[in-house]
């Protein structure tokens, strides 16, 4: 058991003069409930039809007091984790207690109503004690389709939300235990893909089968157990965080990030933040953040407050609970207008991307010189998934592909780590299918999926590589995306040097190839092109001068960085030949080639 958590039974804070639940039990009781979390995010991954749901783990679970406030949650995608509590707090104030009752369940994915855009389907359900109501469960996962005039759930070119797809702000598609059959013909009619009802029924069943798993600790604990852990564990998590706010240096930190353009062309979107760090106060501001009313990349206020979230909480002791005690730590502003809290009305199926993703990046760079080990911008640089859509002639059926084959890039290097691995630590639990699983459900083959050699941001630790993928479209397809990354990559910290940039070419095998400036709106392709996508690496960290010459000759043997590479970036020489494995670094022409290249 943390003794923290002993100290904080006798914590003069706002529960000091009537908690009654002792610290272990109360511990016992979050994990009680973090495990129902992970239940519920398991059993869609079992249950759903479709490979982002039963492939991707692209899902958070929650678990919320009748407060609205965030008690547990399971390890999923960073950005979802108050995605998924806002929408639940707004039913609770629009509906009101009264209408959660036994047997209830809810669908809501509206991006204006505390969501991050419309794929995201947030499913809660209530859990009562003696017709008490006392804790909702929540799981929220990503959707192949909205509906609207694009498939896949991504018009990047609407001129508002309603033609990004249907909005449902809170819906009851369980009424007291009988489905309301009429609810979920009319989502089931306004989604394209056919295993949306049933993605959604999986949906269902996880939060019917965590209201079961809530009542028993319930029943065994009783609610007034339960409901004084939650306030304990919410008042230790806000006591941890302040704590380790107050060793942090105090100053007023600044920067800045673009992402390159928005899905209409519109160059240089521009996200700034002020970080002043006050003894135990962290305060977050966006003000600065670019205002044009002309472009097309906005972050819902909820989208943008999970991004700020995970960022801080990557850079924090990782045993502080996440719960609503954290979350509420961080003075938050984000100025009404700006591309993080767009005005009603705004399309967002990009922006919960970019300039979402990139909040991660800019306060990583606020922080890269004041606290320079913990600088690790949880961020990537993607546009939108790639989406390929066409008729399978296996079935006669349409279908929509967003590409979710495993591919690698965009993580950077950490102080005394280089990246590792194949996806940037922001999107959390996420996996990617295998290509033969996505082979056996479209048409398509995928021929090479590698690591690009000098792709890494170079530095005194190096920065993922990024990836070679190929795929070959075997019937008469369209594709439509949007690509960023390829102006500004991920950034180098501290002296490291950025990762190489993205490249998406669609009918790379023909004479007119088309290479993605910004946004493919459904570029015809036939069967037999292919598609290249070359993913942009992770940045480095620390003056690549300073890495070990001998990490850079492994480097050069395992393919990550050339033997030019080695010289150009490292200013390490090799001698002898790669093909015959006989490389060895000159010690003294890499120190004399170093020396030169240092400020005098």
């Amino acid at each position: 058991m943390d003794v923290d958590l002993v100290e904080l039974a006798g914590h003069r804070g706002r529960l000091a003069v009537d908690v009654t639940v002792d610290p272990v039990t109360a511990e016992v009781i979050r994990g009680a409930m973090e495990t129902v979390c992970w239940e519920m995010a398991t059993y869609v991954s079992r249950t759903a039809t479709t490979p982002i749901l039963n492939q991707s783990n692209e899902r958070n679970a929650t678990i919320i007091d009748a407060k609205g406030r965030l008690a547990a949650l399971s390890v999923g995608i960073p950005q979802f984790m108050l995605t998924s509590t806002l929408p639940v707090r707004f039913a609770l104030e629009f509906l009101g207690a009264d209408e959660f009752r036994p047997g209830d369940v809810f669908v809501a994915n509206d991006p204006y109503h505390g969501g991050g855009h419309l794929p995201d389907y947030n499913v809660f359900a209530p859990v009562h004690v003696d017709g008490k109501l006392v804790l909702v469960a929540s799981i929220q996962c990503h959707h192949g389709d909205t509906g609207g005039a694009v498939p896949g759930g991504y018009n990047v070119t609407a001129a508002d939300i309603w033609g990004e797809g249907v909005r449902w702000p809170v819906v009851k598609v369980i009424d007291r235990g009988v489905e309301r059959r009429d609810v979920l013909y009319a989502l089931q009619v306004n989604n394209r893909q056919p295993g949306y009802v049933g993605d959604l029924r999986a949906q269902v069943g996880a939060a019917q089968m965590a209201v079961r798993r809530l009542g028993e600790i319930l029943e065994h604990y009783g609610a007034g157990a339960v409901e004084e852990s939650v306030d304990f564990m919410i008042d230790y998590a806000e006591r941890r965080f302040r704590e380790e706010v107050a060793a942090w240096p105090d100053g007023v930190y600044e920067a800045d990030a673009y992402v390159d353009h928005d899905p209409l062309g519109h160059p240089d979107i521009h996200i700034h933040v002020k970080i002043t760090v006050d003894g135990d106060r962290l305060k977050i501001d966006y003000a600065g953040s670019d205002m044009r009313t002309e472009i097309q990349a906005w972050s819902t206020f909820g989208n943008t407050r999970g991004y700020t979230v995970a960022q801080i909480a990557s850079m924090m002791d990782p045993n502080i609970p996440k719960n609503e005690g954290f979350f509420d730590s961080i003075e938050l502003n984000v100025p009404p207008g700006c591309v993080l809290n767009p005005p009603a009305g705004k399309p967002v199926s990009a922006g919960t991307h970019h300039p979402g993703a990139d909040i991660g990046e800019v306060i990583a760079l606020a922080f890269q010189y004041v606290m320079p080990d913990k600088a690790v911008p949880q961020t990537y640089k993607t546009g939108i998934p790639t989406t390929i859509a066409g008729t399978d002639p296996r079935t006669g059926r349409p279908f929509v592909d967003p590409s979710t084959e495993v591919y690698a890039g965009w993580c950077n290097a950490a102080k005394g780590m280089d990246a590792w691995g194949a996806q940037a630590a922001s999107f959390g639990n996420l996996w990617k299918a295998t290509a033969e699983i996505n082979e056996s459900l479209f048409p398509h083959i995928q021929w090479e999926r590698d690591y690009r050699t000098d792709s890494g941001g170079p530095g005194q630790w190096r920065g993922l590589c990024g990836s070679h993928w190929v795929k070959e479209v075997r019937v008469p397809a369209k594709v439509y995306t949007y690509v960023v990354g390829m102006k500004y990559p991920m950034p180098g910290i501290a002296g490291g040097k950025p990762g190489a940039p993205n490249q998406l070419v669609i009918r790379a095998n023909r004479d007119d190839r088309y290479v993605v400036q910004h946004t493919a709106n459904w570029v015809p392709m036939e069967a037999g092109d292919t598609i290249v996508y070359d993913y942009g690496g992770g940045g480095g960290w620390g003056d690549p001068l300073d890495r070990d010459p001998q990490a850079v000759l492994d480097d050069v043997l395992d393919e990550y960085v050339s033997v030019g590479g080695a010289e150009r970036d490292y200013g390490v020489v090799l001698t002898g030949s790669l093909d015959d494995l006989t490389l060895e670094v000159d010690g003294a022409a890499t120190e004399q080639l170093r020396a030169s290249r240092r400020p005098g």
